[in-house]
């Protein structure tokens, strides 16, 4: 019996070949390393969201909000509920699209661009202490083998 994420596994009774074995594993992974990742922007008072949209804002520049719902995997709806929660903070502000009269691009403001550069700094040190356990041969490896199953699944869908 071995103990894995606080779960038991009996490797005589479940192949660790399978595919339900490797999708446990993964999700398992998964939701660890997520919760470490909401464990280092939750002092900030944002959700998931929120430090998403911003930190689209900090590496991609000003976007129109479809564009950030679509980087950030989030409905249009729910992607204009984070940007109003922003602007209310003071941390983005909208302004017309210049190309589209129907389009706002949303930007960060200077209290946002401060908030942002120091929470994806703690961010990515806490990320990287995450994934201290690889060596960088094992992280590039893993980006390539998650890379291979995620376009794969993609195209069955």
């Amino acid at each position: 019996m071995v103990k894995y994420l606080d779960i038991e596994y009996n490797f005589n009774q479940v192949a660790q070949e399978t595919g339900t074995h490797v999708w446990l594993v993964l999700s398992k992974a998964s939701r660890a390393v997520e919760r470490n990742a909401l464990s280092s922007i939750s002092g900030l008072g944002l959700g998931l969201s929120d430090f998403a949209v911003l930190e689209v804002l900090l590496h991609k520049g000003p976007q129109p909000v479809n564009v950030i719902g679509k980087k950030v995997f989030l409905a249009s709806g729910s992607t204009t509920a984070a940007v109003d929660r922003l602007a209310e903070r003071g941390l983005v502000e909208r302004t017309p699209d210049p190309g589209d009269a129907r389009a706002r691009i949303v930007r960060l403001t200077e209290s946002g661009r401060t908030l942002i550069d120091q929470a994806f700094s703690k961010h990515a040190q806490d990320m990287e202490e995450t994934m201290a356990v690889l060596k960088p041969a094992e992280r590039v490896e893993l980006v390539r083998l998650l890379k291979k199953v995620g376009l794969w699944a993609e195209a069955r869908l």
